[in-house]
């Protein structure tokens, strides 16, 4: 994300309950906590791409169960939402997250967090170009352990292109697990588990170049 005050601004649509941001933040950590519960038991390592303040993942990890079993890299390239996810790991005790203030879409910001047991690429697809999704799709069985499931999002603005990204994931051997979109909302939430063999890390590859404004956050 670009280090700038538009971006924490957009995040200020958390705080309405009523929010596509709110409401999208809730089938997020649905399908993180159904990916908890269905992960092996040991240590567990989590991803979060362009992660903002971290909210998806901090407000699951507060109060679940492993908790402790989770390593999660959070990475976010705005330092004010960096600073933001910080603080709100220190206040839920949240000893085993790290936020790095890294560019997320350089594979060299996950260094030493992968391969990855759960990775989440939430408000990345709806600010980068079609031929980057695809891309970075391609790319993540790298990030990936064997098994390990990816929760993205993307709105659902004509031309609707998730079916095409749900076709791309299963492309590079991965199997949909769900597919969330509620009716009246653009907002979608796809879960996908990596089906196929895992593929080794490249570290320096660049994944895409974001250049969204936010603009889905307002359907």
């Amino acid at each position: 994300m670009s280090g700038d005050q538009h971006w924490v601004n957009w995040h200020s649509d958390y705080d309405d309950p009523h929010s596509y941001l709110s409401r999208r933040l809730v089938a997020v950590q649905k399908r993180l906590v159904e990916a908890l519960q269905v992960a092996p038991k040991g240590p567990l390592r989590l991803i979060s791409m362009c992660a903002g303040q971290g909210r998806d993942v901090i407000g699951v990890l507060e109060k679940h169960e492993r908790a402790l079993d989770v390593s999660a890299l959070l990475v976010e390239l705005d330092v004010q939402l960096a600073d933001d996810a910080r603080r709100r790991a220190r206040r839920a005790g949240l000893v085993n997250v790290e936020v790095r203030v890294e560019d997320a879409s350089v594979t060299s910001a996950y260094e030493n967090a992968v391969p990855a047991d759960i990775l989440l690429a939430c408000g990345v697809f709806g600010n980068i170009s079609d031929a980057d999704i695809h891309a970075t799709i391609s790319h993540l069985p790298t990030l990936l352990a064997r098994n390990a499931r990816v929760i993205w999002t993307r709105h659902r603005r004509e031309p609707d292109l998730t079916p095409t990204v749900r076709a791309w994931f299963r492309g590079v051997g991965f199997e949909e697990v769900a597919f969330d979109a509620e009716e009246g909302a653009l907002f979608s939430v796809g879960t996908h588990q990596l089906m196929s063999e895992p593929q080794p890390f490249e570290s320096n590859q660049e994944l895409f170049a974001f250049f969204g404004d936010g603009a889905e956050a307002h359907h």
